[in-house]
């Protein structure tokens, strides 16, 4: 169970998240946590894939720079991985990737995980997390493994409490043009009106903080 310590830090923390985000439809929209990704490389960056099942991530990053460090950790050791722990991994990244990840964890493993990253990356690196959206419940529910669905203001809390600081949080929803017009105009008032969201996730963009 969380201290009373921690507890309040989260709630000041979730505060904090809801007086720059006081609605979920405040979230710009993106495709996919994939092309935010995209927008920050840099050549020969040093970049960890948390969660990586079969390391799909690195051709896409390699076809940009091709210098770029890429390292898979994964628990199944079933598929080639750098790492099968995080407490295995004795170097730091420029750039962190844990997408769909942290729900299927017990609240305090989640959290202590995001720590973990945290000190894994060098001042200023980043972290880009990927969670369901809880606004849209088929979302979250369609997986029996998930452990913990997490508000935006629940998980931007988390993230200041474990020394970093949110940039930005995005929603995420992956369409054809038709089917993203539609929702954009036709049934996006039925959206607002009973607060059920159409995004699949939501992908929040954080820098390590250098006091940390």
């Amino acid at each position: 169970m969380l201290d009373m310590l921690y507890w309040s830090q989260l709630v000041k923390g979730r505060d904090q998240i809801h007086e720059r985000y006081p609605t979920i439809w405040g979230l710009r929209l993106i495709k996919r946590p994939s092309r935010l990704v995209k927008t920050l490389l840099r050549p020969g960056m040093r970049i960890l894939d948390v969660g990586a099942s079969d390391r799909r991530m690195e051709r896409g990053i390699k076809e940009i720079y091709p210098n770029v460090i890429y390292k898979s950790m994964d628990v199944d050791r079933g598929l080639p991985h750098d790492y099968y722990t995080l407490d295995g991994i004795n170097e730091q990244f420029d750039l962190i990737m844990l997408f769909e990840v942290i729900e299927h964890l017990e609240l305090e493993v989640g959290i202590k995980m995001l720590s973990r990253l945290n000190e894994l990356l060098v001042h200023g690196g980043r972290l880009v997390i990927s969670t369901p959206n809880i606004f849209n419940p088929s979302r979250f529910w369609f997986d029996a493994t998930h452990k913990v669905a997490y508000s935006y203001e629940e998980l931007g809390g988390i993230l200041l409490g474990q020394g970093f600081e949110v940039l930005d949080i995005y929603r995420t929803f992956n369409a054809s043009f038709p089917k993203y017009f539609v929702r954009l105009t036709l049934f996006y008032p039925l959206h607002r009106i009973l607060n059920v969201d159409f995004a699949k996730s939501i992908v929040f963009l954080a820098q390590k903080r250098g006091n940390r």
